[in-house]
């Protein structure tokens, strides 16, 4: 059992699902995988149990009912880690818009360097976006512009989905009380670890878009993370 687990939720990842598990595992830091799947139409959990038997004791799967979110889908891995006693937890898509070499950068900087979360930036150094249209670039860069101005955590990528958490973190945060489940989850767990003040530390990455699948992104995720931000500003989050 690796010390450190990486987390993927997936809907309707099966071009992708394969890939990115090999690839983890091809690191050169060892890294366990926990699966959440909301019981994916295109079967992407049955390819994943197949696997299992290839990664016994280091690949892993929840299977849930429906798809239920973003946010409780991390949260159902969250406390299965804790459970488990993983020190270092990893948030991390399935398409490869998370570059499965950064996991090391993520990694260390908590285990080595004594951060307690560690971000995979896209704008800690200038924008580090490829292959999204420009309308998109805007929209998530003028977001995080945003959340820093309303909240006024010093955190560059605030809506990053790419972290690295040490478990004390997670305890210490209540699961429990997270509001917000699409885009608007991200930039929560960073505002309650900052309020918490937790050591945070922006790892630069480049962020590339996915070239197989489809995006999750909708309106309805956009308009939480908006009206969500000025609820935390204004009436406070429980912590």
């Amino acid at each position: 059992m690796s010390d450190a687990l990486v987390i993927i939720p997936t809907y309707n990842e099966k071009e992708n699902i394969e890939a990115i598990i090999r690839a983890i595992f091809s690191q050169k830091e060892v890294f366990d995988i926990l699966v959440v799947d909301d019981n994916s139409p295109d079967k992407t959990g049955d390819i994943v149990s197949r696997l299992i038997n290839e990664f016994k004791g280091k690949l892993h799967l929840k299977k849930r009912l429906g798809k239920s979110g973003l946010g409780t889908a991390y949260i159902h891995g969250f406390k299965w880690a804790i459970a488990e006693k993983y020190d270092y937890i990893i948030e991390m898509d399935a398409d490869f818009s998370h570059n499965p070499k950064d996991l090391i950068k993520l990694y260390k900087a908590c285990h080595n360097d004594g951060f307690d979360m560690s971000i995979g930036s896209r704008y800690s150094q200038g924008v580090n976006v490829v292959n999204w249209p420009m309308k998109r670039v805007l929209l998530s860069y003028f977001a995080s512009i945003y959340v820093r101005f309303i909240t006024g955590m010093p955190i560059s990528d605030t809506t990053a989905g790419f972290v690295c958490y040490k478990r004390k973190v997670l305890e210490t945060i209540n699961l429990d009380k997270i509001k917000f489940v699409g885009y608007a989850f991200q930039i929560e767990m960073k505002y309650k670890t900052w309020k918490h003040l937790f050591k945070i530390k922006e790892v630069s990455i480049i962020f590339t878009d996915r070239t197989l699948g489809e995006s999750k992104m909708n309106g309805n995720i956009i308009s939480e993370a908006i009206l969500g931000v000025l609820k935390m500003k204004l009436y406070g989050l429980p912590k």
